[in-house]
């Protein structure tokens, strides 16, 4: 059986990127994304949206863009996997956290929201793999060819 690791978000970010770089001179981009859970409150009845954080690790040229042209509070789509990893901190407990790698951020959102980002797609996130603006061929058959 073939193991799959893989994520697909789109939300906020919570704080404004952090760029560091590391001894060899690898960009490496941190960033923060709140994506809402929309739940129904069995007391009230009502709907509630609860957010979860995700911590996002950006990689390289991608990540030097990602602090440029990102800032609080605008929304991106992630593709990426999820990594665990393991330190010791200073006080020498043991620590442990699950982040996401990205292997591509696309920012979303309009002009008016805060910059000309290039191709003004709007909100449309494409993952990892998937063409850009291409349909799926299912085959070649029209509606017409459907016997319902």
């Amino acid at each position: 059986m073939a193991n799959i690791n893989r994520v697909v978000l789109v939300g906020n970010l919570t704080r404004d990127p952090e760029l560091r770089h590391t001894p060899s001179g690898m960009a490496v981009c941190s960033l923060r994304v709140a994506v809402n859970t929309r739940r129904k409150d069995s007391a009230t009845g009502q709907w509630t949206e609860k957010p979860n954080f995700f911590d996002v690790t950006v990689w390289g040229a991608q990540g030097e863009n990602c602090a440029q042209y990102l800032s609080k509070g605008r929304p991106v789509g992630i593709d990426g996997r999820l990594e665990w990893r393991e330190w010791e901190a200073q006080d020498g407990t043991k620590r442990q956290a699950v982040e996401i790698i990205a292997d591509t951020v696309q920012f979303l959102g309009g002009r008016a929201e805060g910059g000309d980002f290039g191709g003004g797609g709007g909100n449309q996130f494409v993952p990892a793999g998937a063409a850009a603006g291409t349909e799926p061929d299912f085959g070649g058959s029209s509606d017409d060819d459907i016997p319902f």
